[in-house]
């Protein structure tokens, strides 16, 4: 009779743990997917506005708060490439065709990706400061475009507003969700 009680005992404590541990893997991988859809999501978005941006207004604000968010949103496996020995040779490629070419080539904004400290970088990837900061980026970019085209007034329903509209809101999209499944 005591080897049944002490096995139910078992039993329970085994399916307890079994279930713990299997709604903390689910909870981590809600989160990673979060994390990964971030990742993926933001850095696409972020690109077809710095492409937007380029051929459009080239307002140089918003190609700068765009860097810094490709810089706290870009996935691992390419933020890894571009901290790394080939980020130094593209960054130095990029400030030497500024220095001999400075209309076709701006300031380099790519050196952000390299000359971050890590602890920073990591700081900003890594914790829910990345996610505020891209919201708080979302918010900015909003904010200049609406100051380049010259407020309300001048604001008119063309495809190339569409287009702006339809990838900021990606933008927010993908940087709330990692906010919400990636916290909570």
């Amino acid at each position: 009779m005591e080897n049944w009680i002490e096995m139910g005992v078992r039993e329970m404590a085994e399916s307890l743990v079994y279930n713990a541990s299997s709604a903390s893997a689910a909870s981590g991988l809600r989160s990673s997917r979060s994390l990964a859809s971030f990742e993926w999501g933001g850095t696409i978005s972020a690109l077809f506005l710095l492409i937007r941006n380029q051929v459009g207004t080239k307002i140089h604000a918003q190609t700068t708060l765009l860097m810094l968010y490709l810089l706290i949103s870009c996935p691992t496996l390419f933020f890894k490439i571009l901290r790394g020995q080939f980020g130094y040779w593209i960054a130095f490629l990029a400030a030497a065709a500024n220095l001999f070419y400075p209309q076709k080539f701006p300031v380099p904004r790519f050196i952000l990706f390299v000359i971050t400290p890590d602890w920073l970088a990591d700081g900003l990837r890594d914790t829910i400061i990345g996610g505020v900061f891209g919201l708080l980026i979302g918010i900015l970019v909003v904010i200049t475009e609406i100051q380049g085209i010259g407020g309300f007034r001048n604001c008119e329903c063309n495809l190339r507003c569409f287009c702006y509209c339809l990838g900021t809101a990606f933008l927010f999209f993908f940087t709330i969700l990692h906010l919400c499944l990636g916290t909570w």
